[in-house]
């Protein structure tokens, strides 16, 4: 799944269009490295977002097309 989709399913961030947005500002990394919206999301990724003077860490956990209010935060585990 790409990078933006993820985001977005997994409740990170509200839109797709804003995920895209912070990803192409170069404010995601994963695993360490600057990524693209593009990026294919696997289990175990460490997500990096850094959103004004905020830096927040996930946990890739599973990878899931759709969830639910309740199943999104399954997807990933704050670090």
């Amino acid at each position: 799944m790409r990078l933006d989709k993820y985001l977005k399913v997994s409740r990170i961030i509200k839109r797709r269009t804003i995920a895209n947005e912070v990803c192409d500002a170069k404010h995601v990394t994963v695993n360490g490295k600057v990524a693209r919206a593009s990026y294919e999301v696997k289990v175990g990724d460490i997500i990096e977002i850094q959103m004004g003077s905020n830096l927040t860490k996930y946990q890739v956990l599973n990878v899931s097309e759709y969830a639910t209010k309740e199943n999104a935060s399954t997807m990933f585990k704050v670090l």
